[in-house]
């Protein structure tokens, strides 16, 4: 059964699909909380939304925080239904480039901060016995690729918590999904080459909230994605190392 939320957290809101998902739940009623660390992008958006929300400057990186944080959202929204963790990093890296502090960052953002909150929303939704948790991963996640080495480890680790996540809330009526888009028309990958069946957006956001909504598991974004890294998972290891995918 396809289910309406009434208020729900937007964690990374303030552009991309993470904004698009707060534009289109504020405009069926919902009451967002819209988390992000870039002030005057969240305020904006904002305004711009049917039915304003609540702003909440953070970092995902102050994973201390978040408890607290969770709490205050709950509260100032008068409840929770769902949470959207759309906050994630893609550093451009060589193929033969070896940098930690981006492989750091990436982890902390993209995998940290999603635990953090993940954590905090599994515990209230056990207990109220609904709810739902909602990741953005990627199809890069599906191999490990020469030129995004944490990128795909991040998304990697991604679906192993969200599936880890499902297994242990999932009986207790919460539904955690993961959405794993190709390439989507944001300034995470402005300029970046050979990017096909992209997607806008906006599109990347309704189909998130549908899948959300109807308490899917894991949904490529577009459908097409499936087939296509099915194949790509088939490729035996030695021959994938030739390829330059």
């Amino acid at each position: 059964m396809a289910k309406t939320f009434k208020q729900a957290i937007v964690v990374g809101a303030s552009s991309g699909i993470g904004a698009e998902i707060a534009r289109q739940l504020a405009a069926t009623g919902c009451r967002v909380g819209l988390v992000a660390r870039r002030e005057e992008e969240l305020h904006a958006l904002n305004r711009s939304l049917a039915t304003p929300g609540k702003v909440f400057i953070h970092d995902v990186r102050q994973y201390d925080e978040v408890p607290a944080l969770f709490q205050q959202i709950c509260r100032e929204l008068g409840g929770l239904d769902a949470v959207f963790y759309t906050a994630g990093i893609l550093p451009r890296q060589e193929p033969e480039e070896f940098d930690f502090a981006l492989d750091k960052l990436t982890v902390e953002v993209n995998v940290l901060g999603l635990m953090a909150w993940g954590h905090e929303a599994a515990q209230r939704f056990k207990t109220q016995g609904e709810g739902a948790i909602i990741a953005i991963s990627s199809v890069a996640a599906d191999r490990g690729r020469r030129g995004m080495l944490s990128y795909a480890a991040s998304k990697a680790a991604t679906d192993s918590y969200m599936e880890s996540l499902r297994n242990r809330v999932g009986r207790y009526g919460v539904r955690v999904v993961t959405i794993k888009p190709g390439p989507v028309d944001t300034p995470m990958i402005a300029g970046m080459p050979n990017m096909p069946f992209m997607i806008s957006a906006g599109v990347a956001a309704q189909r998130t909230i549908t899948a959300a909504q109807h308490g899917a598991t894991t949904v490529y974004v577009p459908f097409i994605w499936r087939p296509i890294m099915g194949v790509i998972r088939l490729i035996p290891s030695f021959l994938f190392q030739k390829l330059n995918l």
